[in-house]
């Protein structure tokens, strides 16, 4: 079974109490690390549709799509259960209801409903997944391997590291401002260790929650990971705001708050009916961003004209524009399949992931990644320590919108000194740090910015906040020609001009005019 689509490569942990200065020269070759997952689906009439399970013991996740504000949520709740259904839970603002069934027609059936304006099942599998995917142990360098950090004054022991806060002029910008304690950063994924040092100070519990289920679970600590889950979101969460208090690593916006949505569930899938609550729990709890660094399981691209994929595409639309209308800026990673998503056609290999993937040809026009790449979402690109794209990000002239660090192997992108490895360092659980790689850590890069934005101007809406973003952003021209290992072949095309190109979008996020324009 394919691994889950959490958008970093590798990570390496450093113990609570040590300090840093030549822990990244132990990273193992990072080009070798295991990529994301990835999915497609066809657009074709004679597209592959999803497989249709036919055991009625099997039992499934179903969304049901109905018009919202038009009184049709009950009726049509009573024939979910005449269809051999259990409402789980509904969103009723948003027309979106969560239902469980072994009905192998349940789908078909609903989808007939007056009212209904699409169904289909959230995943392939039968409840719950039965994942072999092996999330991997952080490796703990040893006191010796991180001795000898040494900070400038100001600095958290571990910045000097951290060659991406420079990058995009974060350290500059830590001296104009930290970002605002009233703006809230919401971290939808794998799960946030709220009780790190780097994280603690600047958690926001009231905006915290499992989504898992579909149906929000606020139990305290319901949205930490376990020994057994991915610290993924635990990284992304430090990227974003780790608090600059004189312990480890810095946040590129470390005077905001965070939050943890968890969706992913203890295999590493973030299903449909999880991502659908993380956007409404982040919208009805006055969250000012989300960072989202997935994939939706688990279909990579998600086409139309199948009927449960367009169901997948409606709830998730609806819940994402839900929450910005609610005045949430959605940043989400692009992936790292160096895939270009403007391309006429894409081979998908891995979807459906929870069973039998096979190879699908589609087109990304029409088969979209959710959510990066639906209405309103800022699709962030990875860019590695010498500031081209990283060697797995995927790319698009007109899909790209913004770039960030999200680190590369150090093979192919070397950072100065003293920074020694080309991947990201952050906060893993457990009171360690580690360093990951990908488009899931350019996207809390851009985040941060946008909470900096925020926080210069609290009352801009997310419509003004992203195009503060794009315009403040650096322009970056094309990479051409694009051979990031050396070896004489183009790796991947860059269209566009200075101001606009399918690597970096609008260009390099910039901290320092965030917070000061």
């Amino acid at each position: 079974m394919t691994a889950p689509h959490t958008r970093s490569r590798r990570v390496i942990a450093i113990p609570l109490g040590m300090a840093m200065a030549t822990a990244l020269a132990f990273l193992p070759n990072a080009g070798a690390a295991a990529a994301p997952a990835s999915e497609g689906s066809a657009a074709g009439a004679d597209a592959p549709q999803s497989p249709a399970l036919s055991a009625k013991a099997t039992s499934l996740s179903y969304v049901v799509n109905v018009r919202p504000g038009h009184g049709t949520s009950s009726y049509v709740k009573k024939a979910i259960t005449k269809a051999g259904g259990t409402v789980v839970t509904s969103y009723d603002k948003i027309g979106v209801i969560v239902a469980h069934s072994a009905n192998a027609d349940f789908a078909k059936t609903i989808r007939k409903v007056r009212g209904v304006e699409s169904a289909g099942s959230t995943r392939t599998a039968p409840l719950p997944a039965q994942s072999t995917t092996d999330l991997g142990t952080p490796k703990v360098l040893t006191a010796e391997q991180v001795a000898d950090a040494e900070a400038a004054p100001g600095q958290d022991p571990l910045e000097p590291m951290q060659w991406d806060l420079p990058a995009i002029k974060a350290d500059k910008a830590h001296e104009k401002s930290l970002g605002s304690r009233n703006v809230t950063v919401a971290v939808i994924d794998t799960g946030v260790d709220d009780t790190h040092p780097d994280i603690a100070p600047n958690f926001d519990r009231d905006a915290s929650v499992n989504c898992v289920s579909g149906k929000p679970d606020t139990a305290d600590g319901a949205w930490r990971p376990s020994a057994s889950e991915s610290p993924h979101g635990t990284h992304v969460a430090g990227e974003i705001a780790a608090a600059k208090n004189g312990v480890g690593v810095t946040g590129v916006a470390p005077g905001v708050k965070v939050s943890g949505i968890k969706v992913s569930n203890p295999d590493g899938f973030f299903y449909t009916e999880a991502v659908v609550c993380g956007f409404m729990w982040a919208a009805e709890h006055g969250v000012e961003v989300t960072n989202n660094s997935y994939y939706t399981d688990p279909w990579y691209f998600n086409c139309k004209n199948d009927p449960d994929q367009k169901a997948l595409v409606e709830a998730v639309t609806r819940a994402s524009r839900y929450a910005e209308r609610k005045g949430a800026v959605n940043l989400a990673a692009a992936g790292n399949e160096n895939y270009d998503l403007a391309a006429d056609e894409i081979t998908d290999p891995v979807s459906p992931n929870d069973s039998t993937p096979s190879d699908r040809v589609i087109d990304p026009s029409k088969c979209l990644d959710i959510p990066t790449q639906l209405p309103g979402i800022v699709t962030v690109a990875s860019t590695g320590a010498k500031g081209i794209k990283s060697s797995f990000s995927n790319h698009g002239l007109g899909v790209i919108d913004i770039a960030a660090p999200g680190g590369d192997s150090t093979a192919y992108q070397t950072p100065a000194p003293p920074a020694t490895s080309g991947l990201i360092l952050g906060p893993v659980p457990g009171g360690k740090w580690g360093y990951m790689a990908g488009t899931s850590m350019a996207s809390p890069h851009a985040a941060g910015v946008a909470a900096l934005i925020k926080s210069t101007h609290p009352y801009a809406p997310p419509a003004l906040v992203k195009a503060l973003l794009y315009a403040e952003a650096d322009a970056v021209p094309c990479t051409d020609p694009y051979d990031i290992d050396g070896d004489g072949k183009i790796d991947a095309v860059c269209e566009g001009g200075k101001n606009r190109n399918g690597f970096y979008g609008a260009g390099m996020v910039d901290a320092l005019d965030a917070v000061t324009k």
